[in-house]
């Protein structure tokens, strides 16, 4: 009997990179997310989604989970397969764990804060936050594609 042959050249694909907790490190990590994902050949839709992830991430780890001195890490994990894609932000601060703000008090008030994590949980299938020994956590994100039935 013919069987067809599993493909076994999909393969995660990583990515990790170190980076400044400053406001161009959060730059870059959106930058080189990006290229990255490009890279592999990750559907237009998730690296967009993505783009806007990692940005909020990273600005989270760069304004409230600096530490002097500290990195703060993004980590990549596609898996072209099933188009999933995994994403994690590890910062020094351990102590302060991301949020959904609630509407403000004020309607009309212009409020400069607090959206990026509702953002995330909008563009995301999941999110969570998990500590990172010593004193630091990770923010994860896993994105997928979502499948389309004809």
């Amino acid at each position: 009997m013919n069987h067809p042959a599993l493909q076994l050249n999909a393969q995660v694909r990583t990515f990790t990179q170190l980076l400044s907790s400053t406001r161009r490190g959060a730059r870059l990590a959106r930058l080189l997310a990006t290229t990255q994902l490009r890279t592999w050949g990750a559907p237009q839709d998730l690296t967009e989604r993505a783009e806007l992830v990692v940005a909020e991430l990273a600005a989270n780890a760069a304004l409230h989970g600096r530490l002097p001195g500290r990195c703060f890490r993004l980590t990549l994990a596609f898996d072209p397969a099933v188009d999933r894609l995994s994403v994690e932000v590890t910062d020094a601060r351990g102590d302060r764990h991301p949020r959904i703000h609630s509407a403000p008090a004020e309607p009309d008030a212009l409020h400069t804060g607090g959206r990026g994590v509702a953002l995330v949980a909008a563009l995301a299938d999941h999110w969570d936050t998990v500590p990172y020994p010593p004193s630091g956590k990770t923010v994860r994100a896993v994105l997928t594609t979502p499948v389309v039935e004809a």
